[in-house]
């Protein structure tokens, strides 16, 4: 390995899939010499005790980038993306209020449901427990919608081969309707669901459906080309009903042979997609999903520019999902790993403004990653406002309050509250991982962002 690929790394900053290499004088201990990756947390614990302060690392042969330096929190430049630590764009100008005779502090947003003018102030106990409503309604509110929406697209999936053509028309109003829904919102939250929401059989293609969707807006694609993409994305592997169950997940494993037959499940899809009656851009999607901008991918090996734009936004939005959910669920990545993967591994694969424009979308820290707080505290995020992604909203272990009691964070609203570090879900302790909850299949929907849902009702 080139003395020019590695780098000096402080040892409190290793995590597991980090390449390292020890040298020979440094080999006091039962760790091997020479490079290799970390595997496991006993691994890392050996490095961690083993009294070396520094080790050299590679980059490239990792599979996630180091810890962040203790208290400091990752910025978009820290990960090389960039122009991402941009300020959000302000809203839009509202009329000033009135100054105020003291210099505290503004007080809190109001809820959207609080007191109108002439009403009587509630009480803390009161506006706690409208918050809790409101918050508890507006999940409920997406877990419905995205169960609809699941239990709709499992009927298309088992339509589509008798009825092609009804499938589609279904498919397709589900679409247009989730469409029209996020035109409607303005500013967009990702909120992360409970497992129980939904039919599990179809989570990766709603998946994948919900956060191309969003990413096209963000790409600034009109309605037109979201309703198009939406359903690419939607039936981007429906090919897959003509292959066995057991063929039915990606395993880089598998023989050879039933590696083709995963493979063909794009130019099934076509096939199935002709059937339906497809337009050429969505058909685009399902031939092209698994192509690679470096030529890497498959069934054809197209590169760049040969990449239908469609289909560009599908293929990475399939890999993270894919990496949050694969078929065995012992090989998942947190959400917070996984883009970390893409951006330092796989970046090649994929439109580098597609891939920009997914990485500020998501935050730094995707719905779903479990955090480790500045004060040491635990918390899981809850959701993203896609406009503002490096606040996100998080759920706090707080032992002292009942879990489906606890608020929910704006950090937007608390900047006193910071990220220390994004962590796996079994390095929690038992009470917080319980509180917590953390999920073992990643599935979103959108909502609307609560906090332009308050400007909106205080204006």
């Amino acid at each position: 390995m080139a003395e020019s690929t590695l780098e000096l790394i402080d040892v409190s900053r290793l995590r597991v899939g980090m390449y390292v290499q020890i040298d020979l004088h440094d080999a006091a201990h039962s760790l091997p010499t020479g490079g290799f990756l970390i595997q496991s947390d006993a691994q890392l614990g050996q490095l961690r005790a083993s009294g070396l302060k520094r080790v050299r690392y590679s980059p490239k042969q990792s599979t996630v980038p180091p810890l962040p330096e203790q208290g400091v929190v990752p910025t978009w430049s820290a990960l090389g993306v960039p122009r991402f630590d941009d300020p959000p764009a302000p809203p839009s100008p509202e009329p000033a209020p009135p100054a105020q005779a003291s210099a505290d502090p503004a007080p809190p947003e109001p809820a959207p449901d609080g007191p109108g003018i002439g009403e009587p102030a509630r009480s803390p106990v009161a506006q706690r427990r409208a918050l809790l409503a409101d918050q508890q309604a507006s999940l409920d509110r997406c877990e419905h919608q995205f169960s609809e929406a699941t239990r709709q697209l499992r009927g298309v999936l088992q339509n589509a081969k008798a009825n092609p053509q009804q499938a589609r028309q279904v498919a397709q109003a589900q679409v247009d309707a989730m469409v029209g829904q996020v035109a409607g919102m303005g500013e967009v939250a990702i909120r992360l669901l409970s497992e129980k929401a939904g039919q599990e059989t179809t989570f990766h293609a709603m998946n994948v459906s919900v956060l191309s969707i969003l990413l096209g807006r963000a790409l600034k694609f009109d309605e037109p080309q979201l309703a198009k993409l939406g359903l690419g994305a939607l039936l981007h592997d429906v090919g897959k009903l003509e292959l066995p169950d057991r063929l039915r997940w990606r395993d880089d494993q598998a023989p050879s042979v039933e590696r083709r037959l995963f493979q063909g499940h794009a130019a099934h899809g076509v096939a199935l997609g002709k059937k339906m009656g497809l337009p050429p851009d969505v058909l685009d999607v399902i031939a092209q999903h698994h192509e690679h901008a470096d030529g890497t991918g498959y069934p054809s090996g197209l590169k760049g520019e040969q990449i239908k734009p469609l289909a560009r936004v599908v293929g990475l939005v399939n890999q993270y999902d894919n990496l949050c959910n694969p078929g065995n669920p012992a090989q998942a990545l947190t959400p917070h790993d996984a883009l970390a993967l893409i951006f330092a591994r796989q970046r090649d694969a994929f439109d580098a403004a597609v891939l920009a424009a997914f990485i500020r979308m998501m935050g730094v820290y995707p719905p779903g990653s479990v955090l480790q707080l500045n004060d040491e505290r635990y918390a899981i995020v809850v959701s993203v406002n896609s406009d503002r992604p490096l606040k996100p909203r998080i759920l706090i272990h707080e032992p002292e309050v009942p879990s489906d009691e606890a608020l929910v964070f704006d950090l937007e609203h608390h900047p006193e509250i910071g990220i220390q570090r994004a962590i796996k879900p079994v390095q929690l302790p038992r009470a917080v991982f319980d509180y917590l909850s953390p999920r073992k299949r990643m599935c979103y929907f959108f909502e609307r962002s609560l906090a332009a849902a308050g400007r909106d009702a205080t204006a």
